[in-house]
């Protein structure tokens, strides 16, 4: 691989940007600046969110990216960049440092005859893009689809559809009471959790593509008291959108089985499902035959995770992702992506910027 694309992407992992740090407007301002010297019309909104136009045929296909990571400030002294048998590693190099490279790469590679481009960098994508919404859907407008420079599966693998993500918080009530000399007089909160958790793993159906975890719970105060309070936070999936009002309905409705203690639930949809489309097939097909080319032997993949490819897909916009940097360990202290596969990957995508198939 060239060296400048290389030393662009040790200079992105080395502005450690944990979402909402000033890392993440030093990011958006070094992408900003390569957006502009490949000739777009680039603008960094509040929030930090990086919006370019760039000039083309037809109607403009959007790229979406994002400029935060998961890893705090600091994890460059432990996680430093270096490259070791043909590996990068680092702190967001694979998730998404390395497929902002990708991104850039690609608009140079596809050159003056392609499609018209919009790009969009949210600063909040690993927060659920939660200041990001408006700003992205004014940039999805009027585009032709959606190309989502997310990592792609293990083997390289493109997706067409991801889960929804929801998280929720269930809060029990109960009644106090000495656990020695009264016991019979109280109501347990964290027995009445432990009956909840059960029935919500319960809710998990593989088959449908449902997944319901409890992952942080809390409760009590001492020993020898019977618990007037418990809560637990949970994290719930859903490959279709048909079910996200039924699960929402069915877990505000949750009802007590111990007399004396009561529930409240709180939490939103942070993702809807993208959901495999008409539109994304023909994304996929064109990205193939592309591939074929390339000597890739690409396959149709979902997630079990969301990105901003879900946001837009909600608004009726095709879209494939997973269209970054080949790597692993996304999140993961072994984080790497693979250095020879980045203008293989470059040039994928620029393919798709010069015809989209659709």
């Amino acid at each position: 691989m060239p060296t400048e694309p290389l030393s662009l992407l040790r200079e992105l992992v080395e502005i450690e940007s944990p979402t909402y740090s000033t890392g993440v407007r030093r990011v958006a301002a070094r992408m900003a600046d390569e957006l502009t010297k490949l000739g777009g019309d680039v603008r960094i909104l509040d929030g930090d969110h990086v919006v370019a136009d760039l000039e083309g045929r037809g109607e403009p296909v959007l790229l979406l990216g994002h400029t935060d990571t998961v890893w705090e400030e600091g994890t460059l002294a432990t996680m430093p960049f270096r490259v070791e048998d043909g590996l990068a590693f680092g702190p967001g190099v694979f998730d998404m440092k390395g497929c902002l490279v990708v991104m850039l790469e690609a608009i140079r590679a596809a050159g003056a005859d392609r499609r018209a481009l919009r790009v969009f960098l949210t600063a909040d994508e690993e927060q659920g893009s939660r200041t990001a919404r408006g700003a992205m859907d004014d940039a999805a407008a009027g585009v032709a689809a959606a190309l989502v420079v997310e990592p792609p599966t293990g083997h390289g693998h493109l997706k067409t559809a991801r889960k929804g993500v929801g998280r929720f918080h269930v809060a029990i009530t109960g009644r106090p009471a000495h656990a020695g000399t009264s016991l019979i007089d109280g109501a347990s909160a964290v027995e009445e959790l432990a009956h909840q958790i059960i029935h919500l793993h319960e809710l998990t159906d593989h088959e449908r593509g449902i997944s319901v975890n409890v992952g942080v719970v809390h409760g009590g105060t001492r020993e020898n008291v019977v618990a007037a309070y418990a809560d637990a936070r949970l994290d719930v999936r859903v490959s279709h959108r048909a079910d996200l009002e039924r699960l929402e309905r069915h877990l505000r409705g949750l009802q007590p089985t111990i007399q004396g203690t009561s529930i409240e639930v709180d939490g939103e949809w942070s993702r809807p499902p993208l959901e495999r489309t008409p539109g994304s097939d023909r994304l996929f097909a064109r990205a193939r035959e592309i591939g074929r080319e390339l000597g890739l032997d690409l396959k149709e993949t979902s997630s079990g995770g969301g990105s901003d490819g879900n946001l837009v897909g909600a608004l009726g916009i095709p879209v494939l992702d997973g269209l970054g940097a080949v790597g692993k360990g996304a999140h993961a202290h072994d984080e790497h992506i693979r250095v020879d596969a980045l203008p293989v990957r470059a040039r994928l995508l620029a393919g798709l910027l010069q015809d989209p198939g659709l």
